[in-house]
């Protein structure tokens, strides 16, 4: 076979599997009314850190209410980030770290079962809220500040994920159906 061929057949197999409904529990939520980072280079840190909460006004278009992207930009594709909980015991193990505080990632949802690489163009929904996987949400040099020396280049790759909020609604700490599809 092509390696053309191989590609779409590849890419036809993961759309197939993603549409299927499957569980993705989301262990915690974060917003932070302030940068601390964003901007910041050669600047030093800001110190309005993230609260953590059991759930979130997710705001089509928009973003999360009270949190520093909300109504950043127009069609922000960070408008919500995701990372994964599998990830984060990776980044622990392979920096030998004894804990890590899970709000320096300055991801918005810390999530479990699910690549989330695998929801990059994707449309999926999670909670009665629909969502575009924009991109990767790459790491930057703070990582290294902020959880430890060589983050950043451990995560290049699966620093977690940032999305489009396309339909409104209240997103909750909990177990959840997923369901992925193709963006219309």
């Amino acid at each position: 076979l092509s390696i053309r061929r191989q590609r779409q057949m590849c890419i036809r197999d993961r759309d197939k599997e993603l549409r299927r409904m499957r569980e993705i529990e989301i262990t915690k939520l974060f917003t932070s009314p302030g940068h601390d980072f964003f901007g910041r280079y050669g600047k030093g840190r800001l110190a309005h850190g993230a609260v953590e909460v059991d759930l979130v006004e997710c705001v089509a278009g928009k973003g999360i209410l009270g949190d520093r992207f909300f109504e950043y930009k127009e069609d922000y594709p960070g408008q919500i980030t995701f990372l994964s909980q599998e990830v984060i015991a990776e980044v622990k193990q392979a920096l030998s770290l004894e804990s890590i505080d899970l709000s320096a990632f300055r991801r918005n949802a810390i999530v479990s079962g699910v690549d989330l690489n695998d929801l990059i163009g994707l449309e999926f929904d999670i909670g009665g809220i629909t969502f575009f996987g924009a991109k990767e949400c790459s790491p930057c040099f703070w990582m290294d500040e902020a959880i430890g020396e060589g983050t950043e280049e451990f995560l290049k790759g699966r620093g977690g994920l940032r999305c489009r909020i396309l339909s409104s609604g209240t997103l909750k700490v909990g177990k959840h159906h997923l369901k992925a599809r193709k963006a219309r």
